[in-house]
């Protein structure tokens, strides 16, 4: 390979093929051993219809040259996803809407002789507000009798999380984290309430699953034990029914925390929360960026701003309950500029998988041109303890331009935080502040809110 050409970290699992960078731009090279597989998907009509139903990105044949030309049989050119998410970082709707694109999938694919040879949710990204299959080369011929693959990764990356999530706890999709390749059945079969069991869906799909996965784990795996019996397409496809069944009956509700419901407490007057969008949105007018992530969103308000003018937009937040409010607005709305997402910024997603390379880091996605820190600085600064200085630098390793917001201890919100616990932080001042984020920014403007003590900068990193 050339310096200007690289293979994408993630993708290397599959023999018939991989994606690729040369000089900028993105190219999956079809592997021979794939081909028929490849020209069936386009031959039968599912390629155009699956693109029809913005389910499958789309994607150009090109005579570029392959990476690895003993192995090739073509290239072909996908439509750039503008930011790469994972499931990890989903709130509830997002993976329960990638559940049921992926079986969605599956059903067009049975009717057209083909069938996914896996369902990973890092598969399916976010594309212009819908959850879209990104692996063309995910589909292989149908065989009669032939069983689903992938339904255990179906069960392991979606429908255990779910059920967890909406019977046990929300936080617990965080388990997408840990385990890369899905939620252990057994695990989650552990972790589910007992009442459950008397959901037959559940029962089936993850509880029986489970126990058949321990029972033939020490005679090669559930998969030889399925494949040595007949499973005809009716079977096929009721099992494919029954598991859209049970991750549409499973619902979540965003209620109850403090972040889901800031904007109806916050100590901002009409006129100042009007004067503080005022001011964002002719920042925003003025610096033009095409890509802009919001840290601490909340439910996307101030994102709205950004993506409202056609930039790219990712709102991030620690609350899964601002992050489902964000994203079923942006559903609703047909939202294609935003996507909603749930970070803790005092530990944001790292690199993770094979050779810490396989999923990026936050850092890695970026940088965007411009991130706003609004209202976010004196709950990383005094709730968490991290020193103004370190704050700029983080920022300034996320993006480009900056929009932050400086709340004084003399506000109701920074008094809140303080009344719990010693003042020791005689720096947390708006000298102090700017002081701080001067070394690696330039403040080309600050305005004070009117009608709050409240100040906001627009600033530009010096790197």
């Amino acid at each position: 390979m050339t310096r200007s050409e690289a293979r994408v970290a993630a993708s290397f699992r599959d023999p018939g093929g991989f994606l690729f960078w040369r000089d900028g731009d993105l190219f999956r090279q079809v592997n021979r051993v794939s081909e028929a597989d490849y020209r069936m998907l386009m031959d039968s009509g599912l390629y155009a219809r699956l693109v029809k139903m913005n389910l499958l990105i789309p994607h150009k044949e090109v005579k570029a040259e392959p990476a690895v030309p003993d192995l090739a049989a073509l290239v072909i050119k996908p439509v750039r996803v503008g930011f790469i998410s994972y499931p990890y970082e989903w709130c509830f709707s997002q993976l329960k809407d990638a559940a049921l694109a992926t079986l969605a999938i599956q059903k067009e694919a049975l009717a057209l002789g083909m069938s996914l040879k896996d369902a990973s949710a890092y598969n399916i990204q976010f594309h212009q507000g819908r959850p879209v299959l990104i692996d063309t080369l995910s589909f292989e011929q149908y065989r009669e009798g032939q069983p689903w693959v992938a339904y255990r990764q179906f069960c392991q990356h979606f429908l255990a999380p779910l059920a967890l999530m909406a019977k046990r706890d929300i936080r617990l999709g965080q388990l997408l984290r840990i385990y890369i390749d899905g939620v252990p059945l057994d695990l989650a079969s552990a972790l589910l309430p007992g009442g459950t069991r008397w959901n037959l869906p559940l029962f089936t799909h993850i509880h029986v699953h489970a126990r058949a996965q321990l029972k033939y784990a020490d005679r090669g795996g559930e998969a030889k034990a399925a494949s040595s019996a007949r499973f005809g397409k009716p079977a096929l496809l009721g099992l494919v029914d029954s598991l859209e069944s049970a991750v549409r009956a499973l619902d979540w509700k965003p209620a109850g925390t403090e972040w889901a419901d800031y904007y109806d407490s916050t100590n901002y007057t009409r006129a100042a929360f009007d004067e503080k969008r005022r001011i964002i949105d002719g920042w925003l007018e003025r610096t033009q960026p095409k890509t802009a992530w919001d840290l601490g969103a909340n439910n996307g308000v101030f994102s709205r701003l950004a993506s409202g003018r056609g930039i790219q937009t990712v709102a991030f937040d620690i609350d899964p309950a601002a992050v489902e409010q964000n994203y079923r607005e942006c559903r609703s709305k047909i939202e294609s500029n935003l996507l909603p997402l749930v970070m803790d910024l005092t530990n944001p997603s790292p690199g993770l998988g094979w050779n810490h390379q396989e999923r990026a880091s936050l850092r890695k996605r970026g940088p965007a041109d411009m991130v706003m820190a609004l209202a976010l600085v004196h709950h990383l600064a005094i709730s968490n303890n991290v020193p103004l200085p370190r704050l700029a630098d983080f920022f300034s390793r996320l993006g480009k331009g900056l929009i932050v917001e400086f709340v004084p201890k003399g506000d109701s919100q920074v008094e809140r935080l303080l009344a719990s616990r010693e003042d020791i932080f005689p720096n947390y001042t708006e000298t102090g502040f700017e002081e701080a984020f001067s070394t690696v920014y330039e403040i080309i403007e600050k305005k004070q809110i009117e009608g709050s003590n409240r100040t906001l900068y627009l600033m530009q990193s010096r790197s």
